[in-house]
């Protein structure tokens, strides 16, 4: 059975695949009304549409507008011319639009039925019309664009000039008069010619116009030819204005008259345009204000009205609201119209259809199949087949796709106006082709573009020209049906669709044109025709993928293809991808102790290291196919065994060499031409930065396939990785490297941190470092790094702790810092080391654990800290060192370790040395025995407490050990001396004899003088403690004796005193101030008395007396001087007395008499000076020594003298005995 025998309807019959607003033809419209499916998804949209038209029938209502949309080729356009038909309830013959659908029975509800008759029913006036033809070549750049759109069609619909509103305006005016065919004629007599024809040449038959307005008498001359200028200027309406002019037209019809505006492919018309959609808006909300749901707006875009509204900045909320009926056409749709107009077959062919489906199902099943991972219909099953056939289901939503992107990429005409295709078409003239031939052919994908060529762009469409004329690739100068060219043509048609890869697979799927094909068979020859297309440079390879070229990508591709790309820059493009994208560790991480040791690696390409500064102990080498070096076996078990490096050596595959060069060719491209050249192509350099990141996606592909296919030398072997991902074949490499170089890190069989390091400087006992069953942690580590510190000990070299890190953490140990600073601290504490910090010993005995430990982990000491095997201390000096804590500290040693020892030591001298000092503060009030003791043995502690050195420590102190043992037997009668009674016994013996020596001048007495005779033998004694219990019995002798005495010595004394104080109350009797001073004068001498009953001193008992007479002198003085004041006072009163007396008798004060009164008064009351002195300043001596009267007579003659000395004029003296 032929193909064009399948089909219910001819398939070479003429339809209408262009829908061209205006068509006119009845036979067209027949046809269309005639054929028109109406899905259940239109039964749907014609409810929901003539139920809200009604609204406005019926009634009054705002919401006047219906947005329809629908991806290109959904039929949303066809819907809207049919609606047109039914509106206007088209005449088409002998029948109208909806007879159509009534007899059909295109429409299953009645309801709808009789909302249909009721819309056919009213009088409208149906614009239909593709707004982007309507408008002017420049109208889309004014804001009121679609309000001067709607108005010239407006006009049009009423005969009047669309193009020009001003003579529309004019015609309006004479239609309201009546007088418009009046015009008519009158104007085709002046001018000779058709007004409707003519008026489009306006201003070249302005004077026609003038002539016939006249002589109609319309206007005058004047007037007319005024309008005429006005005509020639810009027209501009309103908004509002267009609106009432539309709301007039319907009022001046009646009869319920509607007007409907059907516009299509709005959305495409306002694009992004914010303005434009603001415009639609206002039109579309003043029409239905005014008209009230009597002029109504039907509109069709690609895009939902929710999509298009949204746009930045602007509020569109109104529009949406005046749209509020709103129908959207799925691919369903499209689907079951071709299905039934198109593909619908007779029974016979159904059912032959069918049993060849059943037949062929897993042929067919196998033939035809995608790999991209995107859902491709294919058929359900033998019914699906028989609707479908000579079609694939995938092809519908494909197509769809595939108009959309070419109507955005590449189509010449990007609206209805200017010939897009429809789907129905397309399919229909596709299977038209085929007709001719027998059942089992299948259309191929490639078919539908011969429907689409003349609607291309020359860019496009171009390169399948000139592949018909390259010789490589239609070899036989065919004019059709080239294998190499369909395949382009397919790639063509997939070139901007994104729900298919452009794989071989899925290419050769779109090419099968039988169900009998040999898929291999045909999949080789897809392969040939693109190794010839890619050599043509008409299709590029991207990976996987093929991509057809057009003329400017052609170009660019050409200028790309020069750029020269060297392989050194390869190889830093493989190393970058590597170890950035693909194996991005750096370090690799040793499994023992949760990952604590990693290890850097160097990581090198070929010969080229991916970054400088790479000194690290092991390496990773990626050897490439274009490695210059030597790779065979040999040679490469070599290099992986001497340069302690994995070797993993990439297969030979050229595909990730394509790739990386395609990338790297592009990037320089691009980075070298700027957007001034490349402005016309901006779009294919877009494309070619998304094209280069796919190459790059690629290359990085092949290129982790090729590190898991890798072949892996370790140690000089290859090794067989158990592994299949890249990081973890690579890491299992490492780590086998790992273990090799760095063979001693088992050392460490216990992690320790600073945590350890505190605990063990804290810890005197030794036995609970160790691991359980007593062995010593880390013993190997411990070992090494005392003996490479014991060898530069020898070699008279400190070593610091930079120097030994710098060792260990190295191969073949590669310990940690934290290894490390346990390793020293356990030696150190262990005995093993000495650290000096600056030049200065540093220990547990001079320094606090923290401090030990910031040495050890801080890295401001990592130079600073040096150390040296430490020398052992001899166990005579250690038995030394003992045996002096013992007698000296009363102390014993348990511990084996050195420092401890020196520390136990310098902190017992310490507190030694404390209590020696606190001692010493007695000897600054009293000569106690033992300072001498004191002194050396504060020397003698302190040279021990400042040595920091162990061994040093140890030999001064055996050196010195007799003079610790002195020490230790002389010091405890000094501490014991102090501790107790004996050193208040002896501070009273002192003050005791400190009285004596103050007195014992005055003092004669034999029994006294031989007991401080004793006691002072005792007290000057170097070690007086066995005579000590001697001195109580001996103060009490000192004291009885020294008693007797003061009794003797106190009598005279305090009779002295009581005698001046006679002598002093005897003078103030005389005065009148007496009782004023008595009581004063009294306590003065109370208190002199009392200090001499008290005194325990001869010495200071005699000095009473002397200061009782000196009392006694000092108070006569001040009565003397008391005395002269009184008399000075009443002299001074008197003297005044007799001047008032003499100035109230009126006698001049220097009258005589007067003057001799005054006279007489300073005689009565002369002022006579008393001077007390005492005896003993007369005499200038104590005592006189009187041998004979030669010797009486010498005293009193200097005494005689010595008075006449004392007298003075108007003085007194007065001696006191």
């Amino acid at each position: 059975m032929q193909i064009k025998d399948m089909f219910a309807k001819k398939i070479d019959r003429e339809m209408q695949g262009v829908i061209i607003v205006g068509q006119g033809e009845e036979t067209n419209v027949s046809q269309e009304l005639e054929e028109y499916v109406v899905t259940k998804e239109l039964q749907k949209h014609f409810a929901d549409f003539f139920a809200a038209y009604k609204k406005g029938i019926n009634g009054n209502t705002a919401k006047m507008g219906v947005w329809i949309s629908g991806f290109f080729g959904s039929g949303k356009s066809h819907f809207l011319k049919i609606l047109s038909y039914l509106l206007d309830n088209k005449q088409v013959g002998d029948k109208h639009a909806l007879d159509y659908f009534i007899e059909d029975e295109k429409i299953l509800n009645s309801t709808v039925i009789e909302d249909m008759r009721l819309a056919a029913g009213i009088p409208a006036d149906v614009v239909l019309f593709n707004i982007d033809s309507k408008s002017e070549s420049s109208g889309k750049q004014s804001k009121d664009a679609i309000v001067n759109v709607f108005l010239k069609v407006f006009n049009e619909m009423q005969g009047f000039c669309g193009s020009m509103p001003h003579v529309a305006d004019l015609e309006r005016r004479l239609s309201e008069e009546n007088k418009f065919d009046e015009f008519k004629a009158a104007f085709e007599g002046e001018y000779g010619e058709d007004w409707d024809k003519s008026r489009k040449d306006f201003d070249f038959i302005q004077d026609s116009v003038v002539d016939a307005l006249v002589s109609m008498d319309f206007m005058s001359e004047a007037a007319a030819r005024n309008w005429c200028e006005k005509a020639s200027e810009a027209y501009t309406i309103s908004i509002e204005d267009f609106a009432k002019r539309v709301k007039a037209y319907i009022d001046k019809k009646g009869n319920n008259h509607h007007v409907v505006f059907l516009v299509d492919e709005i959305g495409q018309y306002i694009g992004d345009d914010s303005k434009l959609m603001l415009n639609l808006q206002t039109v579309t909300e003043e029409l239905g204000k005014e008209c009230q749901g009597k002029a109504w707006v039907i509109v069709t875009s690609q895009q939902d009205i929710d999509s298009i509204t949204k746009v930045k900045g602007n509020d569109f909320s109104k529009i949406q609201g005046r749209f509020d009926t709103r129908l959207s056409l799925s691919s369903a749709n499209v689907d079951a119209v071709i299905k039934k107009r198109i593909l619908d077959k007779t029974k016979t062919a159904a059912q032959t259809l069918r049993l060849l489906y059943e037949q062929k199902a897993t042929i067919i099943k196998n033939l035809i199949v995608f790999n991209d991972g995107v859902e491709k219909k294919l058929y359900a099953n033998e019914a699906d087949f028989s609707q479908v056939y000579p079609f694939v289901p995938y092809q519908f939503n494909l197509l769809a796709s595939v108009l959309t992107s070419i109507r955005t990429h590449g189509a010449s005409g990007k609206h209805l106006s200017e010939g897009e295709r429809s789907m129905l078409a397309l399919f229909k003239e596709s299977a038209s082709t085929l007709k001719d031939e027998e059942m089992g052919v299948l259309v191929p994908f490639h078919r539908f573009y011969d429907t689409l060529e003349n609607f291309l762009d020359h860019s496009h469409k171009g390169v399948i020209a000139k592949a018909y004329a390259n010789n490589y690739i239609n070899t036989k100068q065919k004019d059709s049906d080239v294998f190499a060219i369909n395949v382009l043509k397919t790639l063509f048609m997939i070139k901007y669709v994104l729900e298919i890869e452009s794989n071989i697979d899925n290419i050769t799927s779109l090419m099968i044109e039988h169900i009998d094909d040999d898929r291999i068979e045909l999949k080789e020859k897809v392969e040939e025709a693109l190794k010839i297309l890619i050599s043509q440079m008409l299709v590029q390879k991207n990976g996987n993928l093929y991509v057809f070229l057009t003329d400017e990508e052609q170009e660019i591709n050409n200028e790309i293809e020069k750029e020269n790309v060297e392989m050194p820059e390869v190889i830093t493009k493989i190393a970058e991808m590597i170890f950035e994208d693909i194996f991005t560790d750096k370090k690799y991480r040793y499994p023992e102790f949760n990952g604590r040791y990693s290890f850097s690696f160097n990581q090198v390409v070929d010969d080229r290291p991916y970054k400088s500064n790479q000194g690290f102990d092991i390496g990773l080498r990626i050897l490439t196919p274009w490695y210059d070096g030597g790779m065979d076996d040999a040679t490469l078990r070599m290099m992986s065994g001497q340069g302690k490096e994995v070797l993993v050596v990439l297969p030979n595959d050229d595909e990730f060499l394509t790739e990386m060069r395609a990338y790297l060719k592009i990037e320089r491209f691009l980075r070298k031409n700027t957007s001034t050249q490349l402005a016309k192509y901006e779009s294919i350099k877009e494309a070619k930065r998304l094209e280069m990141r796919e190459r790059n996606a690629n290359a990085k592909l092949y290129l982790t396939e090729g590190l898991k296919e890798a072949t892996i030398y370790v140690n000089g072997d290859i090794i067989r990785v158990s592994a299949k991902e890249v990081n973890s074949r690579i890491n299992e490499a490492i780590g086998r490297l790992v273990q090799t170089v760095y063979h001693k890190l088992s050392y460490i069989d216990k992690a320790m941190g600073e945590a350890d390091i505190a605990k063990l400087l804290r810890t005197s006992n030794q036995m609970l470092l160790q691991l359980e069953g007593g062995t010593e942690a880390n013993a190997h580590a411990l070992d090494d790094v005392l003996a490479y510190i014991a060898m530069n000990s020898r070699n008279h070299m400190k070593t610091s702790m930079k120097s030994v890190k710098d060792r260990f953490m190295k191969a073949p140990y590669g310990f940690v810092e934290d290894d490390i600073n346990w390793l020293i601290a356990r030696l150190f504490k262990r005995g093993d080391l000495t650290f000096s910090v600056n030049g200065v010993y540093v220990s547990l005995n001079n320094k606090s654990e923290e401090e030990i430990i910031g040495y050890i982990t801080k890295k401001a000491f990592v130079e600073k800290l040096l150390m040296e095997e430490r020398v052992r201390v001899s166990e005579k000096d250690k038995k030394a060192v003992r045996d002096v804590m013992k007698e000296v500290f009363h102390a014993a040693v348990s511990t084996e370790d050195e420092d401890s020892i020196m520390k136990s030591f310098q902190g017992y001298a310490t507190n030694m040395v404390n209590d020696m000092s606190r001692l010493e503060a007695y000897y600054n009030q009293y000569a106690y025995p033992g300072k001498k003791v004191l002194d050396m043995g504060k020397r003698l502690l302190q040279s021990a407490m400042q040595l920091t050195s162990t061994l040093e420590f140890f030999e001064y102190v055996s050196k010195m050990r007799e003079s610790f043992f002195d020490l230790a037997e002389d010091y405890e009668p000094v501490k014991t001396f102090f501790g107790g009674e004996q050193q208040n016994i002896f501070m009273r013996v002192l003050d005791m004899l400190a009285i004596y020596e103050d007195s014992k001048t005055y003092i004669v007495d034999t029994k006294l003088e031989e007991v401080v005779e004793k006691m002072h033998t005792i007290v000057k004694q170097d070690k007086p403690y066995k005579n000590i219990p001697q001195l109580p019995e001996l103060l009490k002798q000192f004291r009885d004796a020294y008693a007797k005495v003061m009794e003797v010595e106190e009598a005279p004394v305090l009779d002295s005193i009581d005698q001046s104080r006679q002598r002093v109350l005897e003078v103030l009797a005389t005065k009148e101030y007496a009782e004023q001073k008595k009581e004063r004068y009294l306590s003065l001498f109370e208190e002199i008395h009392k200090g001499a009953e008290s005194c325990n001193n001869v010495s200071a008992l005699r000095s009473f007396a002397d200061k009782a007479g000196a009392l006694k002198i000092r108070l006569m003085d001040e009565m003397d001087n008391m005395d002269r004041q009184i008399v000075e006072r009443k002299q001074a009163e008197e003297i005044r007395r007799i001047r008032e007396e003499a100035k109230k008798q009126g006698v001049d004060v220097s009258d005589a008499q007067v003057a001799q009164n005054i006279a007489e008064q300073n005689k009565q009351y002369k002022v006579r000076k008393t001077k007390n002195v005492s005896i003993k300043k007369i005499t200038g001596t104590s005592s006189w020594r009187l041998e004979n009267t030669a010797d009486i007579d010498k005293y009193i003659e200097e005494l005689r003298k010595t008075l006449v000395t004392q007298l003075d004029e108007d003085t007194i003296v007065n001696v006191e005995f």
